[in-house]
């Protein structure tokens, strides 16, 4: 077993894959975008005995469900309960041990890690840093001191926690986290209202992107994924600034739509995925040939060409206003990047630092919003799992 403490060095990951890995662990494309739907209360004693997920068995799991309720209490998010799984992985792989791994601390002294989190003895009692629960709970404590810790990629937040000297290390973790939790929501969904069974069939011991991918899977129909917002639509979650544009998304979920104000469906799968990994999204522009709309660049819009509906503007996710270049515009264009087709693009380049995306063009657009389009890809799809 390899455990990390802090001021211990891991390998350093190649820039070409730690790229992907960061946003994206080790599971399927789309896995980052899950992260934030929280799975709630897990009662421990819905997960089998027989249970077996990525190498990690009923033990571990009950640890797992330990940290993210631990976050949960806390009022954080699936983001928030996908990282301290994450850290604890990288630590210990989910094993609650009363040991470290002899690292040297600055001063010299031999670290005396121990737990599920390997804190050290100013951390608290040995009581509280082997108890699975209270020792997340000091770790997620300390995680909300830290600054924008949201807008963080999460191997970056944890380290500001731990203090390990590889910021990157825990990157490769992401994905099985992501698993535990799908796991997670897969248990409560079964579960009714009498009381927990433990003979719940346990998962097979599967790839993390069989079990990602069944949580986090997008649809390629327009009309399904329109449905899907719709519901999102009327739960509050999708908010779009003009009555005009909503009706588009429920003319197309309800097949009334005209041929000029039909939306494509990768428009739609990037409206999902900013759902999926931000919870609250807000549109303020979509088919502008459907609504007559000659802003900005007009009939040369990518909001008008081929049919209109090939472009997206957002004015906030996660309930923050966008520039373009703030945190959260960011971090969904990292996300996104590698998920597009050659030749889409993202507006408000002027926006932010020079930054590099894959597969994306960038061009000067108004900072009060993130556009988004795929208007010049020739229609090649989003990289993305096929939804069920």
């Amino acid at each position: 077993m390899v455990m990390r403490t802090g001021f211990v060095l891991a390998p350093v990951v190649a820039v070409a894959l730690l790229l992907w890995v960061l946003f994206f662990g080790t599971a399927a494309p789309a896995q980052a975008a899950c992260s934030g739907a929280s799975t709630g209360p897990i009662d421990a004693k819905t997960i089998p005995a027989s249970a077996r997920l990525r190498g990690f068995g009923h033990d571990q799991l009950v640890n797992a469900a330990a940290i993210a309720n631990a976050a949960s209490a806390l009022g954080l998010d699936g983001a928030g309960q996908a990282l301290g799984i994450q850290a604890a992985i990288g630590e210990v792989s989910l094993v609650n041990i009363d040991y470290g791994d002899g690292a040297i601390n600055p001063d010299g002294s031999v670290a005396d890690s121990i737990g599920l989190f390997q804190q050290q003895h100013w951390w608290g009692s040995v009581a509280e840093r082997m108890n699975p629960t209270s020792s997340a709970t000091l770790f997620y404590k300390r995680l909300i001191t830290v600054h924008g810790w949201e807008q963080l990629a999460p191997t970056l937040a944890i380290n500001r926690v731990q203090g390990n000297a590889d910021p990157y290390y825990y990157a490769q973790f992401g994905g099985q986290a992501a698993a535990i939790l799908a796991y997670f929501r897969s248990l409560s969904s079964t579960v009714t209202t009498a009381a927990p069974s433990t003979s719940a069939a346990a998962p097979a011991d599967t790839p993390t992107s069989d079990v990602s991918e069944a949580a986090c899977a997008v649809s390629g129909d327009a009309r399904q994924l329109a449905g899907d917002l719709v519901k999102q639509m009327d739960a509050g979650r999708l908010t779009l600034l003009e009555p005009r544009y909503a009706d588009e998304i429920r003319h197309v979920a309800d097949g009334t739509a005209s041929a000029m104000c039909g939306l494509d469906p990768r428009v739609l799968q990037i409206i999902t995925l900013a759902l999926q990994q931000f919870h609250t999204v807000g549109v303020s522009d979509l088919n502008r040939q459907c609504t007559g709309s000659l802003l900005g660049a007009g009939t040369g819009s990518a909001h008008w060409i081929n049919g209109g509906g090939e472009a997206v503007d957002f004015y906030s996710l996660g309930g923050s206003a966008l520039t373009g270049g703030d945190g959260k515009s960011m971090t969904f264009l990292h996300a996104l990047a590698p998920l597009m087709p050659t030749g889409a693009r993202a507006g408000q380049v002027e926006c932010r630092t020079p930054v590099v995306l894959p597969n994306m063009t960038q061009f000067s657009d108004t900072c009060d919003h993130l556009h988004l389009d795929v208007a010049f890809t020739d229609g090649k799809p989003l990289n993305l799992p096929a939804g069920s």
